[in-house]
């Protein structure tokens, strides 16, 4: 886990941008791989298939499971409930059940990045990197994506990491956010923002393998169903940084 000290960033690539102001927080270096998802979920569900790869075939709330187990497993306190459940392995992904999660901010446990918390960090977080793609400005040097990933993911950590240490934050995989997404980021300060309270589709960022270059930039936004799956598709995790109040 790399540690992203708090700040403020303008959020976005749009002419009206979306100034927000962060705590500090840890995010894993590199995006969840298929041997880490193996051994906390007994299985490996990707379709492009390599250990040191990032998993892929992960629906969002396959990710959030994830999460909730990792934290149980090295004995801290889960971030994601649905009522009083924290075990979320027995509800489907496309139960409506999945509408009531919610997520305590505030608990040692890991959970995914927020949309701001990830592109803080891919930006830089405060060291405020001038670039297009997470680490430089030269795509090639920082991402796996459509002209140069021979039509997979790639061993993650095998190009060039951002300022912070952050590898494959653009390219190999997207990856997803806890955040229902919404078109338009909204224009006013954001402090610690947890995206709408309600929506049918959640961030992903960062661009993949099959995706060109401006799919990749810090700063490309879109979203998927919840239990949307793709082998473009994957995760890294977060945590609260304690003793901070979000």
């Amino acid at each position: 886990m790399i540690p992203v000290e708090g700040g403020q960033f303008i959020m976005g690539g749009a002419a009206v941008n979306c100034p927000v102001s962060l705590l500090s927080f840890q995010l894993s270096e590199t995006p969840v791989t298929q041997k880490q998802f193996s051994y906390v979920m007994g299985q490996n569900p990707s379709k492009l298939q390599g250990e040191d790869k990032p998993v892929e075939m992960v629906n969002w709330c396959e990710a959030i499971i994830y999460c909730n187990i990792l934290s149980t497993m090295q004995g801290l306190t889960p971030c994601y409930s649905i009522g009083s459940a924290t075990n979320l392995s027995s509800f489907d992904a496309t139960s409506p059940v999945w509408k009531r999660i919610s997520c305590n901010f505030l608990v040692d446990g890991y959970r995914l990045p927020t949309e701001a918390e990830w592109e803080f960090a891919a930006r830089g977080g405060k060291n405020s990197d001038p670039y297009q793609f997470a680490g430089s400005s030269d795509i090639e040097k920082v991402a796996w994506y459509g002209e140069n990933s021979d039509i997979s993911t790639h061993i993650v950590g095998t190009k060039m990491p951002n300022s912070l240490g952050l590898y494959d934050m653009c390219g190999n995989v997207m990856e997803w956010c806890w955040d229902y997404f919404a078109q338009e980021l909204p224009q006013t300060l954001q402090t610690n923002p947890h995206g709408p309270q309600i929506g049918n589709m959640h961030v992903k960022r960062g661009g993949s393998w099959l995706d060109d270059h401006q799919q990749c930039t810090v700063f490309f936004r879109s979203g998927s169903a919840p239990a949307g799956k793709s082998s473009s598709l994957g995760f890294r995790v977060c945590r609260s940084e304690m003793g901070t109040q979000i």
